[in-house]
């Protein structure tokens, strides 16, 4: 049975007797998962420094560095302001928050941190409208990055849900404020299957998503952009193909594997309207939708 948390920080911490450390040590032996929690455990006892030291990563930023600072300012006042509160004995000073450390560390290694922007990690001005100047293409790397998790199976078996849809696309114009519209790409190759509703960075993010003939799904992602337009523009990002453009407020990125379907081409002729519309565009907030049939 795996050790519980409790048992893991004593062992890390020295505190157990010499057959309950051999025991942990055995389970360690066979556990590459317990051996990680582990590891990170041991890294949340040094000062963060030296805990970014032990992991596989880039220099770290000055500002993640100031504001890991601070929080430890914060946690020793805090340690300080109520121990005489605390009814067990606590572990020993800032153990958590160096294990936050840890994960920050872990996070920005893998490139989370650079996905989801500056508003992630806190850095002073993000707040509020989230309007910093690269706030505007890291919607489209966290959706590159949602769209990777994507393949065939998850989407092939599903039988478009119209009459929800069209609640959605509604909720998505007259809610959310975004003028979708919703092109139909069967004459592309490309099924329409499913759309949702998102968010990123508590502004609305619409999701798309389309299953071609071969290969794994493609997905036309939305958000409101009030910057001039942008002519269609192709890039690869994270192993994913994505053709992004701005028109009449809106900016969108189609975005799928290099090898799904002509992404630039499909995005030209929703850019041109020329390819219908899959629900229909009316006032009334129970619009209906077009027959995906017809």
């Amino acid at each position: 049975m795996r050790p519980d948390d409790s048992k893991l920080i004593a062992y890390v911490d020295g505190e157990l007797d010499p057959s309950e450390a051999a025991s942990i040590e055995k389970e360690l032996a066979v556990s590459p998962e317990l051996q990680e929690s582990v590891d990170l455990l041991r890294a949340s006892q040094l000062p963060y420094r030296e805990a970014f030291s032990t992991q596989k990563l880039p220099p770290l930023p000055g500002e993640l560095q100031r504001r890991i600072e601070a929080m430890a300012s914060a946690a020793q006042r805090d340690e300080s302001n109520h121990a005489s509160h605390q009814p067990i004995p606590a572990r020993k000073p800032q153990a958590r928050l160096w294990l936050a450390a840890a994960f920050v560390a872990g996070a920005f290694c893998a490139g989370l941190a650079m996905r989801l922007g500056p508003a992630w990690l806190g850095v002073p001005g993000s707040g509020g409208a989230i309007v910093a100047s690269n706030d505007a293409t890291s919607w489209i790397h966290a959706a590159v990055g949602y769209q990777r998790l994507y393949t065939r199976d998850t989407v092939a078996d599903i039988t478009p849900d119209l009459g929800a849809s069209a609640k959605t696309v509604t909720a998505i114009r007259y809610v959310d404020g975004i003028a979708l519209r919703v092109p139909d790409l069967r004459e592309a190759g490309l099924s329409f299957k499913a759309v949702a509703r998102l968010r990123f960075n508590d502004k609305p993010l619409v999701q798309i998503v389309y299953l071609p003939d071969h290969g794994a799904p493609v997905a036309l992602c939305v958000m409101k952009d009030a910057r001039p337009d942008q002519a269609i523009a192709q890039q690869q990002l994270n192993g994913m193909t994505v053709v992004s453009w701005r028109q009449n407020d809106l900016a969108y990125a189609l975005i799928g594997k290099p090898d799904s379907t002509d992404l630039q081409s499909i995005a030209q002729r929703i850019s041109n309207r020329s390819v219908d519309a899959l629900f229909a565009l009316n006032d009334a907030p129970d619009a209906k939708p077009r027959d995906a049939s017809t």
